[in-house]
């Protein structure tokens, strides 16, 4: 039987939703503010409805709203309380001077397209934050190019749903010179072979916590001691630049 949840919502779990190596450290910022946090990009809740659990007011920011139709319904599962807002991470208006920390895990950031796209979120979260509210961008620490024919292959992220075997495979990192192209096989399985197949393109900006404190600074900001989200044999490491508004 085929599953009633989106493929967006289905995907966005199984390649996301398994990470949560991170969920120390945005509880930590969380307890340095007052007033509520904004996750931008929150996807499907995986640091939000963490962090409602731990007793933060948090609101959810996504431009998807099957990913937060999803997140409403497994907060109301967990019996807590997540605001949820759709919008764009560059234009964003959920609720002038009212937030503490606004954060942007999984190199979201990174999704956007070169430092005018970046400065179009720095307003947005100037305009978000509280006086003196904090700002904090997890980057990811390593884009390097492979290609899995000559390199090996990572392990396949992998989630059972409904009887269907779900997998993304990472291909390869191709370096597109200020972007890095990653490329996975996502596969639909049934009890013998692949039901669907698809290529999947996701692009990342090559920013690192320099450079990206600095366009902060220009624009404002106060660039603080940065975070660090250590590798594990699973995932890469982050850097969380840290930004006071």
């Amino acid at each position: 039987m085929a599953s009633t949840t989106p493929r967006s919502v289905i995907w966005h779990d199984v390649e996301c939703g398994g990470y949560g190596e991170d969920h120390a450290l945005w509880r930590a910022l969380a307890g340095e503010v007052d007033g509520p946090v904004l996750d931008v990009g929150a996807g499907t809740g995986r640091v939000a409805l963490d962090l409602a659990a731990h007793g933060v007011e948090v609101v959810a920011l996504d431009l998807e709203p099957e990913l937060l139709e999803a997140l409403d319904a497994r907060a109301e599962r967990r019996g807590v309380h997540v605001e949820t807002v759709v919008a764009d991470a560059r234009s964003f208006d959920a609720g002038a001077g009212r937030f503490g920390l606004v954060i942007v895990p999984m190199q979201t950031l990174q999704l956007l397209d070169g430092a005018a796209e970046r400065a179009a979120f720095f307003g947005a979260a100037r305009r978000a934050l509280r006086p003196g509210g904090l700002v904090a961008i997890a980057l990811a620490d390593a884009l390097e190019s492979f290609d899995g024919e000559s390199d090996g292959l990572p392990e396949p992220d992998m989630a059972v749903i409904d009887g269907l075997r779900y997998v993304s495979l990472p291909l390869a990192v191709v370096d597109e010179g200020d972007r890095a192209a990653i490329h996975r096989l996502r596969q639909v399985m049934g009890i013998i072979a692949p039901v669907e197949e698809e290529h999947d393109v996701i692009r990342l900006a090559r920013v690192d916590a320099v450079m990206l404190a600095d366009e902060a600074e220009a624009l404002g900001f106060e660039a603080l001691e940065a975070r660090r989200i250590p590798a594990t044999d699973v995932y890469v490491g982050s850097t969380v630049v840290v930004l006071r508004g």
